[in-house]
């Protein structure tokens, strides 16, 4: 008789483990962005639209929640990629600024990891085509590329080589702040599409894309946010009809 109740006992431990084991997937499944994932959204849109006054309060806030030096700085600087270098430029100048506030009132801000060096038996290009690949979820290939070879050269070896491959940045971050930068850019909708489908490729659930286009509401503006919306609204639609 205590045998049989061992094993009943057991099976109803297996089966309530295994309730909580799924409470606990759907739960991260439902969950946003954290704070420092909030907070690289103002910091990459302000940066893409050139609006220094709002990006030095997003890099306040960037800190405050935890983003070090170099992430921040990462961020800045992967978005010449995206918004050109002046404003790149600016946004790093900003940054400095802040830093120089932040440190005359006392405030040590954590720096944070270098990125490592580049592999050394890998070239630029072939390090991008494999991130390119990973990131888009096959090789990215099309007319445009054939049409304009350098473009894709520049892509692959510069892009997706030289900036993606730094590792100070996780894929997800990186993503999060392409999004948000291509959300307060106008015209760039068919690569706003692009990079919806990169960052769920890379492992950021719905939940988070909404997350992230909700500050965008609170920190940006309604339209923009509305845009991106309906550009995630396209996306998901499409993997689902896929």
């Amino acid at each position: 008789m205590n045998k049989i109740i061992t094993i009943i006992l057991a099976g109803l431990f297996i089966s309530l483990a295994g309730i909580v084991t799924l409470s606990e997937a759907q739960t991260m499944k439902n969950e946003g962005l954290n704070a420092k994932q909030k907070s690289i959204v103002p910091i990459a849109a302000f940066t893409a639209s050139g609006d220094m006054e709002k990006l030095k309060t997003a890099l306040n806030e960037g800190l405050d929640a935890g983003l070090t030096v170099n992430e921040i700085k990462e961020v800045l600087v992967q978005m010449y990629a995206y918004a050109g270098f002046p404003r790149s430029l600016n946004g790093i100048d900003t940054f400095m600024g802040v830093l120089e506030e932040r440190g005359k009132k006392g405030i040590k801000d954590q720096i944070g990891k270098e990125a490592s060096p580049l592999p050394a038996n890998k070239s630029s290009i072939e390090l991008g085509t494999e991130n390119q690949t990973r990131l888009a979820g096959k090789p990215v290939t099309g007319a445009i590329y054939t049409f304009a070879p350098a473009i894709d050269q520049f892509l692959k070896g510069h892009l997706f080589g030289d900036i993606f491959g730094r590792d100070n940045l996780d894929f997800q971050s990186r993503e999060i702040a392409t999004i948000s930068a291509l959300a307060n850019m106008k015209g760039v909708n068919s690569q706003l599409q692009s990079h919806f489908s990169v960052g769920l490729n890379v492992g950021l659930t719905e939940a988070q894309m909404r997350s992230l286009i909700s500050v965008l509401e609170a920190k940006v503006g309604k339209k923009e946010a509305d845009n991106a919306n309906e550009i995630l609204r396209k996306v998901l639609s499409s993997r689902v009809a896929g």
